[in-house]
């Protein structure tokens, strides 16, 4: 699988879905400063690792694929899951970058200029997320 960015994409996406997505971010941001505020920062920056516009986004790519199997005259839910499955992987694997990313970062903050460590810490994300890519795909 080659992975790609497909800037037309984001023209076919309506201005609700982007509401959407945007309002369930926010509510989780807002319910983990709640969180935060009651029990503490660390508890609070765990649910803030909750990745608010997933659920959202995979909702509204599989519709947008059952909708276009269903302009073709087919039902269209297997391919919906397909593709939802294949968003949730790419999730997956953003999100091993991320433990990169936050590791790197703890690890270097008393070592390098902040310049340095986001540098490192970047540099992880992308190694690590593309590895857990390439591992899943080899599974």
């Amino acid at each position: 699988m080659i992975i790609k960015a497909q800037f037309s994409r984001l023209r076919q996406t309506s201005a609700r879905e982007w509401l959407v997505r945007f309002l369930f971010g926010g509510v989780v941001t807002a319910i983990t400063g709640v969180i935060a505020k009651e029990f503490g920062p660390v508890v609070g920056g765990l649910f803030l690792a909750f990745p608010g516009i997933f659920p959202a986004g995979v909702t509204l790519v599989e519709r947008h694929e059952k909708e276009k199997k269903r302009e073709d005259g087919y039902r269209g839910a297997r391919r919906g899951r397909q593709v939802s499955a294949v968003v949730a992987a790419g999730a997956v694997a953003g999100c091993v970058g991320l433990l990169g990313f936050g590791g790197a970062l703890w690890w270097l903050a008393p070592r390098l200029a902040t310049w340095q460590m986001l540098a490192v810490a970047v540099i992880a994300w992308i190694a690590l997320s593309g590895l857990a890519w390439i591992v899943r795909f080899r599974l």
